[in-house]
Parts: C-alpha cells; sequence; structure tokens
C-alpha cells in the first residue's frame, strides 16, 4: 500500500434507538496492542454498559478484526468493520458502547444501529490521507541557504530541523515519488555543490 487514509486523533459521538444510548468512538492505531488498549478504555470508561462492539483494521499485517461482545453473532462487530471498509480507512480502531435501554431492537435493529454508529464516529473524525516519504539531511554554506530555501515549497518540502552551525544543515520530508524532481532542482540551482542524503522512510501527511 502506497498510499492509506486514517484519522488525525480520537473523535466520538452518540445517538437514542428506541431508548438505548449507543456511543461511537474511533481512534488511530498502528498495532493490534494500540486497537486492545483503546478498547479497555472505552470499556473502563463505559464500565457499567452492556456491550462495547469493535472492529479495527490495521496495516500492520492487513489485520481485520471485530467483535460482537455479546451481541447476537453478525449483528455488532461485522456492520462496524465493514463501515470501516467502505470508508477506505487503515490503521483505525471503531468501538460503539450501547446501554440498553428495555427494548429489544431484534438483528436487523441491531445490524442498523451499529452500523450508524460506526459511521457516525468516522464521520467525527478528522481524516488524513498518508503518503510515502523520505526524510533527507541538507549541508550547504551560508550563501547558499536563500536558494535551498526557495527551492523547498516548490517542491513540497517540509522542513523538519534547521541547524545554524559552521555551515547550514537542514533536515526536510519530501514525497517519494517527488525526491528525484527535487535533487536534479537542487544541483541545477547549486551547481551540485549542495548534496541530498536521505536518512529514512516514513509515512505522513504531506501536500499533493
Amino acid at each position: 500500500m502506497t498510499v492509506y487514509n486514517t484519522v488525525v486523533a480520537e473523535a466520538e459521538d452518540e445517538f437514542i434507538e428506541k431508548r438505548s444510548r449507543f456511543i461511537c468512538a474511533i481512534a488511530p492505531v498502528r498495532s493490534a496492542e494500540e486497537a486492545l488498549a483503546f478498547i479497555a478504555r472505552r470499556k473502563e470508561r463505559h464500565y457499567d454498559a452492556r456491550h462495547t462492539v469493535y472492529a479495527y483494521i490495521l496495516r500492520e499485517g492487513n489485520a481485520q478484526r471485530y467483535s460482537d461482545d455479546g451481541e447476537p453473532q453478525g449483528t455488532g462487530g461485522q456492520p462496524v468493520l465493514e463501515v470501516i471498509r467502505r470508508s477506505d480507512l487503515t490503521d483505525v480502531c471503531v468501538a460503539v458502547t450501547r446501554y440498553f435501554g428495555g427494548i429489544l431492537l431484534g438483528a436487523g435493529g441491531l445490524t442498523r444501529a451499529y452500523s450508524n454508529g460506526a459511521a457516525l464516529a468516522v464521520a467525527a473524525a478528522e481524516r488524513v490521507t498518508m503518503r510515502p516519504c523520505a526524510d533527507c539531511r541538507l549541508v550547504m554554506d551560508y550563501g547558499q541557504y536563500g536558494t535551498v530555501g526557495r527551492l523547498l515549497p516548490e517542491h513540497g518540502a517540509l522542513l523538519l530541523e534547521s541547524d545554524f552551525g559552521e555551515r547550514v544543515a537542514l533536515t526536510v520530508r519530501l514525497r517519494l515519488e517527488a525526491v528525484a524532481g527535487f535533487e536534479k532542482a537542487l544541483a541545477e540551482a547549486t551547481s551540485a555543490t549542495v548534496s541530498l542524503k536521505r536518512i529514512g522512510e516514513v509515512f505522513s501527511a504531506m501536500p499533493v
């Protein structure tokens, strides 16, 4: 996967269905451990609720997991997982907690309620597109700083760190597909006296 969508931070919403209260939450997670920790926090916060249904999708191992948490099989976790899939989100966990209101919803009603809860959680969150990026190191004389500085926004580079010592050292982040073009422009602008050294690759939210 070269590009994927996730959420920026935890978010939640809630609704009432036939006196049952559904509290819907979503969180960015990068591993099964983080997903389970989020679910544990939701269950601890709503310790007196009957059910906390959940589902998560991870890039790590292409993992997809869900739980009905005591609801009839197929009425909770699977609908939540399906909403995450349709929303094209990865590295997220959605948990929907239900406080029973005394009126049975039936299998179809539960499925619709948990689907609605997952959709509300997704809608409450800020989405972000993560792209493969390279972190790079540039070292230059002070006289070249202005020239290099002008190139950065032209190629969508994000300045991570500046070090003004004997020479200027910059750490920048570039979309992976933009590195070659930036390297070429850098060589032309500085007569190949400033080189670019890759120091790592990460997924990051970057402008296109």
